[in-house]
Parts: C-alpha cells; structure tokens; sequence
C-alpha cells in the first residue's frame, strides 16, 4: 500500500505540473494578444518552476531508506541550563517544520531539564520521505546569544546533538537474538502529584553487541513500551547497516564527534549580529527567526544537493 500511494502521488504530481505547464503556455498567448500582463505570465511561470524543482529535489531522495519515517533524537550538550534550553529550542524548530510539511509527530521519550529546557528528547515523525529531508540534520548545532538566564547579559555559547535514523516498518525484516538484550524498568517523570506515574511503565533497552540503548516512555503500558522500544532499535540496526552497505563516509555510530567546539554542522547567531550558517554546504540567511520557526526547506535542499552531486562525481 505504501509503495502504491508513493506511485499515485508521482502521477499526481507529474498531472499537477503538466497542468501549471499548460496554463502557463495559455497566460503566454494572451499576453501575445495583449489579454495578459507581463507580472500574471510571470507569477504563472514562478509557480510552474518551483513546482517542477520540487519534484526534481524529491526524485534525488532515491536510497533505499529515504522514503520512510524518521525518529528524531536530540541531546543538550555541556553546560547545562544553557544547553538544555538551546535543545528544547531545536525540538520546537523541528516540531514547526514537520507540522508544516503535514507530519504526524509522536513523542518517545523526554527527559526535562533541572531548571529550564530538556536533556534529551526523541520523536518520531511520520510521514513520506521524512527521513530524507532530515537525515542531513545529524550532528551537533551550535547556538549563539545573550543568555536570558544570565543577570549579567553576557553573551554564550550552546550546543546540541541532533540524531536521526529512518523508522523501519513490516517491510524491512531485522533480526534481533533476544539474548542479546537486557531490560530495565523505572518510572515515568511527570511534574508531580497525580500526574506522577507510580508503576514502572517505563523501559531502557540494552543491546550488547551495538552498545545502542534505548529509553521509551511514550506509554502507560510497559508493554506497549517495550514493543516500541524494540521498533526502535531495529530502526537502528537497520540504519547501521544501511551506511556499511552503501559505504557512507560518515558512518554516525562509528564517529560520533563531540559536542562541542569545533564540531557543529550549523551554527546559530543570536548575537552581536543575527546568523544561520551550515558550515558544510555555506548556505546560510539572518532570518533566524523565520529558521527558529521551522523555515529549514533551504538548509536541507542545500545539504541534499550538495550531497548529490558528490554522488554523481566519478
């Protein structure tokens, strides 16, 4: 069904830009004939341009485990309440975009910060070729600003790591030799009182041989925990294998940088002047807000493109 639907909408959207083509041809001879202004014909011809780009952008997202779903996992770095509320500022970021692009978005697992912001966060975001666009977002971003929680008003630097690695689904087949795993059980956070969860629904999952471990509390029922914690590490393994197949040169459990100076893909300038910059593709805009907003289209085609024409470089 999933392969159906990602055919019809190919056809739907091949019908789509034959129509704005038609169209355009049309606002072009009433334009000859005086019928039609220059601005219309243009309007016409920008709307038929950008969505023939965007079907040549999405066709570029041809690896195997492109078209799937995507868990999206990011983790503050040193420095605490800073970083925390810099990883809290990305989860909001990703939380737009995905509701932008008609993503359903789930929460798997949230660890809040000790005064402001969160730890560590991983949702899944479920839609086609969500972790296409995505998975150039992987690594650490950096984040600077005039601290709102320094009396001071000093200036400082933050970072996060963001992960990302495809949701595996009945299609793609994972083994996994339950001697391999080992489970613990604790309780869910919760702000206090009623809402404090007071039975150990909540699960971590060890697998030995990858060292991967996986924290799910999306549920009250531990056994729903613990099926979806398993999804996610096939998600994993999947992914690792996947890179040593394909022989990607940045395999991300196997060179995990840092978090910290020197490592970042993207950095954010609140301060002394407004900046977003991807260190590996160059592209970058002022408009932070807009980018804080969700508007990340630009850096995730710049990301894909640059890294499609490294593909096609003999």
């Amino acid at each position: 069904m999933r392969d159906i639907r990602t055919k019809k909408r190919w056809v739907e959207d091949f019908e789509n830009a034959q129509n704005h083509f038609d169209e355009l041809n049309i606002f072009y001879e009433f334009y000859k004939e005086g019928e039609a202004s220059e601005d219309e014909v243009m309007q016409q011809y920008h709307k038929t341009l950008q969505i023939i780009e965007d079907i040549e952008f999405r066709n570029m997202l041809s690896d195997e485990a492109d078209s799937l779903s995507a868990v999206l996992q990011i983790t503050a770095g040193a420095g605490g309440t800073e970083s925390n509320d810099w990883a809290e500022m990305l989860l909001r970021m990703y939380l737009m975009w995905a509701k932008n692009q008609g993503y359903k978005v789930r929460e798997i697992n949230y660890q809040a910060g000790d005064v402001a912001g969160v730890k560590t966060v991983t949702i899944e975001i479920n839609g086609d070729y969500a972790y296409g666009y995505l998975k150039g977002e992987n690594g650490v971003h950096r984040l600077v600003r005039i601290s709102p929680f320094d009396s001071n008003a000093k200036r400082h630097t933050s970072f996060a790591s963001v992960y990302v690695y495809p949701l595996v689904d009945d299609t793609i087949e994972i083994e996994v030799n339950s001697a391999d795993i080992k489970w613990e059980t604790m309780r869910s956070s919760g702000a206090g009182g009623q809402s404090v969860n007071k039975i150990e629904t909540a699960v971590r999952l060890r697998h030995e041989p990858s060292g991967i471990i996986i924290e799910n509390s999306e549920s009250r029922s531990q056994l729903e925990n613990k099926t979806k914690a398993m999804q996610l590490l096939k998600s994993r393994l999947y992914e690792i294998e996947m890179q040593k197949r394909m022989e990607e040169r940045n395999k991300i459990e196997a060179n995990k940088k840092k978090i910290e100076w020197g490592s970042q893909i993207r950095n954010y300038v609140m301060h002394p002047y407004k900046l977003v910059k991807d260190v590996r593709t160059g592209h970058e805009t002022s408009q932070v807000d807009d980018v804080m907003n969700g508007e990340i289209d630009d850096f995730i085609k710049a990301y894909l493109m640059m890294m499609g024409q490294k593909n096609d470089t003999p």
